[in-house]
């Protein structure tokens, strides 16, 4: 299975299937360090998306992973969300 960031392949590289599954892959990779350092904030951010996006497995990883955060991290990653949904 190929990695890829999601921040620098275009939509059309995503092609078709679930792209929220796709954006919750991404949030689990980065809270396991699964092909790059773990970053907590990211994986936040992806799986936050995922979830808008309409994965319940990233709503639910999403809560679990928000107990764990510092409110500035989770405040960071709320805002990295939210940026990244007003580009795209």
């Amino acid at each position: 299975m190929a990695l890829f960031n999601i921040e620098i392949v275009s939509d059309d590289a995503i092609g078709g299937g679930n792209r929220a599954d796709v954006l919750c892959e991404m949030g689990l990779a980065y809270a396991t360090g699964r092909g790059r350092p773990v970053d907590l904030v990211a994986a936040h951010k992806w799986l936050n998306i995922a979830a808008i996006r309409g994965s319940d497995r990233a709503a639910d990883l999403r809560a679990d992973l928000a107990a764990t955060m510092s409110k500035s991290d989770l405040a960071a990653a709320l805002r990295a969300a939210r940026e990244w949904m007003t580009v795209h």
